[in-house]
């Protein structure tokens, strides 16, 4: 029945998987050729194709420039598509026809193909808009630096067009543009220059925002995306990862006794805290949420939020450090839940101490298990509660 369900699930989700991966693949195909188109016909002195008596050759020779431009922008989209990201599926329904337009006026028999290419990918991209609905969290920080970005080549455009005549070569909007974006971004052709001190004055505000803006820009969209990068190569969670943990299963350790829980888990919210990379690594590559550290330290315990975990599974192969991370645990949480596995048995109390709701040893708990068989009870569910029962009764006259 089960594998009939997860027959059925597969192949409702293959139409799926199929027209997404069409939709990314002539969105792909659409970008690579107006790349392809657009630097051919930059060089191009002649305009050929049935068009080619209604296009000025500038016409033609801007699309063409503009047309690389746009390929590079729609590949950006590729990309967000592929992650299933809705800004990017919007960024594609603009540029498509932007595309088609610039195939159009390039009025070359090369950029039909570009054309007809934009012209099929529409409509399979609308139709699969239901399928691209991840949103894109920035924080106030990513914002704020775009928005810095801007505000710079606004200010500068407008401030030298408005100062056209204290500066050479500078008679267009564009030209204002242009001059903001070289001295902004510290290139400086030296091709339009200022002519008194008041516009040296304003050149040189001009490049200390722009300058401050790109830097703090790359610092705070590109920082965050190195960091990840970093994080899953090393097999650790990132901080955006972290920060939206919330009612969620936090295991210690590595190794034998971890394989079962993990698995019992699957599906479910869990963190796992291991103080070998290696483990990390493996962890992290079988898709578990990693995070590398001490767990019995303070800073790891934080990290994870603990302070928000449903529960606390304790299950390395050293009490001593079982006992530690759960009065660490207690400390930060009072109210959270502990289950602790003891290596040894007469561990048992002293992580009930330590401050353990419910303290498991497997080699006890599997002995009993193997006994119990033995004298034909088939109920290992009832040994496990008589089990817990008794040691519930150990814990309350030790205290």
């Amino acid at each position: 029945m089960a594998s009939s369900v997860r027959k059925s699930e597969r192949t409702s989700e293959s139409p799926t998987l199929l027209r997404t991966h069409a939709a990314i693949l002539l969105t792909t195909i659409v970008a690579i050729l107006s790349i392809i188109t657009g630097i051919v016909n930059i060089g191009s002195t002649e305009v050929s194709g049935p068009l080619a008596v209604y296009v000025p050759e500038i016409a033609a020779r801007t699309a063409g420039f503009t047309g690389t431009l746009t390929g590079f922008f729609m590949l950006v989209s590729v990309y967000g598509l592929r992650r299933g990201y809705r800004i990017a599926w919007y960024s594609v329904i603009v540029l498509l026809p932007v595309t088609g337009i610039q195939g159009l006026v390039q009025s070359s028999i090369l950029s039909f193909p570009l054309v007809m290419a934009s012209i099929i990918s529409m409509p399979t991209v609308i139709l699969n808009r239901q399928f691209f609905d991840r949103t894109v969290d920035m924080t106030m920080a990513q914002l704020a630096s775009l928005a810095a970005i801007v505000a710079v080549q606004v200010y500068g455009t407008v401030g030298t067009y408005a100062l056209r005549d204290e500066f050479t070569e500078v008679n267009t909007v564009l030209d204002a543009f242009y001059f903001t974006l070289v001295t902004a971004s510290t290139v400086g052709y030296g091709d339009l220059t200022a002519t008194t001190q008041f516009s040296r004055l304003f050149s040189m505000s001009v490049l200390l925002t722009g300058v401050a803006s790109f830097g703090v820009a790359l610092g705070t969209l590109l920082g965050p995306l190195i960091e990840a990068r970093l994080a899953t190569a090393l097999g650790n969670m990132s901080d955006k990862q972290l920060d939206v943990l919330k009612n969620h299963y936090i295991v210690t350790g590595h190794g034998d006794l971890t394989e079962p829980i993990l698995e019992t888990l699957d599906g479910n919210d869990a963190v796992v805290i291991v103080h070998d990379a290696d483990d990390a690594k493996r962890l992290r590559d079988r898709g578990y949420e990693v995070l590398t550290a001490d767990p019995s330290d303070e800073e790891p315990l934080e990290r994870v939020h603990i302070e928000r975990a449903r529960a606390l599974i304790v299950a390395t192969n050293d009490d001593a450090q079982d006992a530690m991370t759960v009065l660490t645990a207690r400390e930060l949480n009072p109210d959270l839940r502990i289950v602790a596995a003891a290596t040894d048995r007469e561990n048992i109390r002293k992580l009930r101490r330590a401050g353990a709701d419910i303290v498991f040893s497997p080699s006890v708990l599997g002995g009993r298990l193997l006994v119990e068989s033995a004298f034909g009870n088939d109920n290992p569910e009832r040994v496990i509660d008589r089990m817990l029962d008794i040691d519930s009764g150990n814990s309350a006259q030790d205290e």
